[in-house]
């Protein structure tokens, strides 16, 4: 049994006592492992930053448990039917998304979430620099397999999306809005955005890795002085600190729902979830597509999910892919 198949164990097993002890008896018989090698595994969990109490006779009791994202705390009570069969959990990696291509190239099955507490490499759209830092927010990376076609690949981003937007508003009592396509917003200020990444034939998608960053706990002078738009944290909106755990169950069971609506629906109700979010509509904006720019008033959304702009001479144009900024 690996060190976090232990750990999980034991966890488990506090859980089912609730504010209990768990005898040394019951820790052995469920880890196939001597008294000596029990009180190792508990040092360990104690280094993690768990308070568990020992008293002779009695066993061992759970104090106080850290705001970590462990698998074994992420998967207790999910109740998922796909997103979150298998999670990984990295205390530090270069980023969750390249973790995630690793594995889907290996099989892994669909739902299996990357977690980390840190990343050293965080990745935005375009190759730009997410910033990472430990203890404070939520990098996660999601393996689905769609039966779609690579070109309907970007409705995952909707998808994602709509799933933040909603858990953000849920935990944190906050408006979320969408920005189109791929970030999420809460008075006009950036608390998370949405990197998703395809491995695919001409016809086939081999898997999609869907990566999310929420700034959650994150205080102002940890943000980066050269950020391209405006950010906040649901800490600096709320004033007060989130459970991580918390927020990932949360998230990880709308995007459950999400998906599984989507394979069973399409993509219809899925972009209906992420247009309660999406407040521009009649606003002028300008769309940033990298080789031209377009400014145009908002119409809404075509149903493969372009953004649909009125231009000043009277015509309409399709952007599929951009960075708006609102006039």
């Amino acid at each position: 049994m690996t060190g976090q198949d232990a750990h999980a164990t034991i966890l488990a097993l506090f859980r089912s006592a609730g504010d209990g002890f768990v005898s040394g008896a019951q820790i052995s018989r469920a880890l196939g492992v001597s008294r000596t090698a029990i009180w190792k595994k508990i040092e360990q969990l104690r280094l993690l930053g768990y308070a568990i109490e020992a008293v002779p006779s009695k066993g061992y009791r759970l104090q106080e448990s850290p705001d970590l994202l462990l698998a074994a705390e992420v998967q207790a009570e999910l109740g998922t039917e796909r997103i979150g069969r298998e999670v990984i959990y990295y205390a530090e990696t270069d980023s969750t998304n390249l973790r995630a291509h690793e594995l889907g190239k290996a099989g892994a099955e669909e739902g299996t979430v990357v977690l980390a507490d840190r990343q050293t490499a965080g990745r935005g759209r375009l190759g730009r620099h997410w910033c990472s830092p430990g203890g404070v927010n939520l990098y996660a990376s999601i393996v689905v397999r769609p039966p779609v076609a690579p070109r309907y690949a970007s409705q995952m981003t909707f998808l994602s999306a709509a799933a933040v937007a909603q858990t953000v508003s849920e935990t944190g009592g906050l408006t979320a809005t969408v920005k189109w396509p791929n970030d999420v917003l809460v008075e006009g200020r950036k608390i998370a955005g949405l990197l998703n990444e395809l491995d695919a034939e001409t016809e086939r998608i081999h898997y999609l890795v869907l990566g999310i960053g929420v700034n959650l706990n994150m205080q102002a002078g940890q943000f980066p002085d050269d950020l391209r738009y405006p950010a906040t944290s649901l800490l600096l909106e709320t004033g007060r600190r989130v459970s991580r755990l918390d927020f990932v169950r949360c998230l990880l069971r709308h995007m459950d729902r999400l998906y599984s609506l989507y394979l069973a629906q399409g993509f219809q109700p899925v972009l209906a979830a992420w247009q309660q979010y999406f407040h521009l509509v009649g606003c002028m904006v300008e769309v940033d597509c990298q080789n031209r720019r377009v400014v145009g008033c908002v119409q809404g959304l075509d149903s493969d999910g372009a953004l649909l702009l009125e231009l000043a001479d009277g015509g309409r144009e399709r952007v599929l892919a951009g960075d708006v900024r609102p006039l």
